[in-house]
């Protein structure tokens, strides 16, 4: 990469096999929802010891019953940031209360901006210690987006890190705006499994979160948490994979955790090592890996529904640390490159969301993990590589790494003959100059780009639509080989994807297999503050974008 850069109702502690909600909506039963935050222990010394152990555990209570009966340690409203100045959003509180608060508001210096959180002192009204004012943005006239109750939530549990029980009085007319406060919460209580050796300083992350709603008792609710809760688990579990140290994280290891993660799931697990990689001929992840003294790995991940009404293929790049390779980055450009992987992990936990859910899909993830390291065996510019497939690359530039293990994977997600193919990966630093660190680019076939970016705007995660001018693919053109792995630097973003494009293959009747590339090199990793619900280093980038993307594609079926 050529820049300095399954919390689930449904999933047990060990296994991640999806069980029955433990929901009872029977009249005057509160929705209760368990659910466990896992991370992956790495042991430094031992390669066969990969398990997923709880480090958290957060339950959700979703009512309708008077506040007074709910001790609590906060209770959170809404304030939006409207027109003519904060507007305190619908709530269970007394209109006195509400009134009171309002004309306090300016005193308080509360303005309803997102992210902003204000306390105050328990009402006699709840059973709640503390009262919390949370900002959910601007206001469009009277509508709030799901997106925005999401990002309220999670940034109101991420702040209230130490407090065990919290109760989140945010608007809702809709299941689906529930589920959003539920998601959102439950990805703003991540929180890494770090390895400080004390936790001094550390707040726990909150262990319990009731949902004040009026539908509570809705006969659609328990799916929709159920959702939500895979969605969560999946977008966590990337990030921990993110947050790995790279000497903990490598390919072997990280092809480890994919099984181990995949474990009571209908999910088969098939890993490639540097043997089989070289008898097959997979020669951009050999290339890329051989400088390493950590081979590289292919894994394959395959769930198949017997009421399947598509094939889709995603391919995620795993470069487990880029140092560049002999075209070596500055130092400066290596610290954040432990997530030079965040595209394999995006699609590694996608398949398993998918699965989890059981949506009528066969899904096929391919994860083209690497290492790029810089040695007496590594590949030299100037180098020609054989793709597997057979099309030659000269490597002008070993920090453009990434496109020649996404060479391989997209070879092989084409001899499938999948419907679509979709890969993600963090790519390129041209697409943080493009887009910056929160929006990811899309490019490639116009509809099945168009579809990512409705999913993207569904699920709440920022897509921009990217051209591939036909003017830059003379630009990789090479003496020696088929082509070369950069060429034109104005525009490298998409001249990358001009460069993926090439290994896309053709159905069977001949035709170019719809594709479409995300580039997600900002947003997959925060270094700056936390905000919303997204922490501090890896974000989960993509997860849950492709798991709309994969529900739109079954919902356009029926």
């Amino acid at each position: 990469m050529q820049v300095p850069c399954r919390s689930s109702s449904g999933l047990s502690t060990t296994s991640h096999a999806v069980r029955q909600p433990a929901v009872d909506l029977r009249p005057g039963k509160e929705t209760t929802i368990d659910w466990e935050c896992h991370h992956i222990n790495f042991n430094h010394y031992r390669e066969d010891i990969y398990n997923v152990s709880a480090s958290h555990t957060i339950s959700f209570n979703v009512i309708s019953s008077d506040l007074k009966k709910v001790p609590a340690d906060a209770l959170v409203i809404g304030v939006g940031k409207g027109a003519d100045g904060p507007v305190i959003l619908d709530s269970p509180l007394s209109a006195a209360a509400v009134t009171s608060l309002g004309a306090s508001l300016d005193a308080l210096g509360v303005s309803g901006a997102a992210d902003q959180l204000v306390r105050l002192p328990g009402l006699p009204e709840t059973g709640a210690k503390v009262l919390v004012l949370a900002g959910v943005g601007k206001l469009s006239g009277t509508e709030i987006t799901e997106e925005s109750l999401r990002r309220a939530a999670g940034s109101a549990i991420r702040q209230l890190a130490g407090l065990k029980h919290v109760v989140l009085a945010l608007p809702t007319t809709a299941v689906g705006e529930v589920s959003a406060i539920a998601e959102g919460a439950a990805l703003g209580a991540y929180q890494y499994a770090s390895l400080h050796s004390t936790r001094d300083g550390r707040k726990t992350a909150v262990a319990k979160v009731t949902i004040h709603s009026s539908l509570a008792k809705d006969p659609a609710l328990a799916a929709a948490l159920d959702r939500a809760a895979v969605v969560a688990q999946a977008v966590n579990a990337t990030r921990t994979l993110v947050n790995e140290p790279p000497s903990r994280l490598y390919p072997a290891t990280f092809a480890e955790a994919a099984k181990d993660l995949a474990k009571g799931l209908p999910v088969k697990v098939t890993v490639m090592d540097e043997k089989r990689l070289l008898k097959d001929g997979y020669g951009g992840i050999m290339g890329v890996g051989q400088g390493s003294s950590r081979p590289p790995r292919m894994v394959k991940l395959e769930y198949k529904s017997d009421k399947a009404v598509a094939d889709l293929a995603l391919v995620g790049k795993g470069i487990t640390f880029d140092s560049g390779g002999i075209s070596i980055k500055p130092g400066a450009g290596m610290i954040t490159m432990k997530c030079d992987m965040a595209g394999a992990a995006a699609v590694l936990n996608t398949v398993l969301a998918v699965a989890g859910l059981g949506l009528p899909v066969n899904v096929t993830g391919w994860l083209c993990i690497a290492e790029n390291m810089p040695s007496g065996t590594a590949i030299r510019p100037s180098d020609v590589l054989t793709i597997f497939g057979g099309k030659t690359v000269e490597v002008l530039n070993t920090d453009a790494e990434g496109r020649l293990v996404m060479a391989d994977g997209l070879v092989a997600a084409s001899q499938e003959f999948p419907d679509v193919i979709i890969d993600v990966a963090t790519l390129t630093g041209a697409q943080v100059v493009a887009l910056g660190h929160r929006t990811a680019g899309v490019m490639g076939d116009d509809g099945v780009s168009a579809a990512l970016k409705a999913a993207a705007d569904r699920a709440g995660e920022l897509v921009w639509p990217m051209p591939l001018p036909e003017e830059l693919r003379p630009s990789l053109d090479s003496p020696v080989a088929d082509m070369a792995n950069i060429g034109e630097r104005m525009g490298g973003m998409m001249t990358a994807a001009v460069f993926l494009q090439e290994f896309v293959g053709k159905d069977k009747s001949g035709e170019p297999i719809p594709w479409a590339h995300l580039d997600i090199a900002g947003p997959a990793f925060n270094e700056s503050a936390p905000y919303g619900y997204t922490p501090k280093q890896g974000t989960g980038m993509a997860v849950r974008t492709l798991v709309a993307y994969v529900e739109d594609v079954v919902a356009r079926s029926v």
